[in-house]
């Protein structure tokens, strides 16, 4: 293939992938959702649930062999080698569908001697890391899932919560 015409063919690929998953944009619908009888109106924008707020990223150097998990917050930079890598969004679907996480990332290559530069920009899908790869002689980094982060342990030097002080329980065995 030319390489003039490789960017289109890849964006016409991941354009209709995205068509074909369902991942096109649109404006929030309103749901009717029903548990036990129970409605509740829901916009799409308040269920998205399924996107998660950690991508996890493997990342490999070629020259060591080395692979490490990232964990990249969204819109937040994390460093692995000379690469600095950002996750614009992660979604993971529902499990009722068949399973797939996509991620948008952008990556950039600071050297020593000249400024960033952006090397990737794009989607990745974990089912099929070579459809959209970041080509790079040293590293390469593919999506493995997304996540929500998860909640602070409660700290076991905080004073006794309201429910133990009303039955007087202080939790210590006499």
């Amino acid at each position: 293939m030319d390489r003039r015409l490789r960017p289109f063919a890849l964006f016409s690929l991941a354009l209709c992938l995205s068509l074909l998953s369902g991942l096109t944009a649109s404006p929030p619908v309103s749901a009717q959702i029903s548990v036990d009888g129970q409605g509740d109106d829901v916009t799409a924008a308040q269920a998205e649930d399924a996107t998660g707020r950690i991508a996890v990223l493997r990342a490999l150097d070629k020259v060591t062999a080395r692979t490490v998990d990232l964990e990249v917050p969204i819109d937040e930079p994390v460093r692995f080698g000379t690469l600095s890598v950002t996750v614009r969004y992660c979604r993971t679907r529902p499990p009722e569908d068949p399973p797939e996480t996509f991620a948008f990332l952008e990556i950039d290559e600071a050297l020593e001697d000249r400024v960033g530069t952006r090397i990737f920009t794009g989607w990745m899908i974990a089912s099929s890391p070579a459809l959209n790869p970041l080509e790079h002689p040293v590293y390469a980094i593919w999506v493995v899932g997304c996540r929500h982060p998860e909640p602070p342990a409660p700290d076991p030097d905080a004073p006794e919560s309201d429910a133990d002080a009303e039955t007087g329980e202080t939790g210590k065995a006499d």
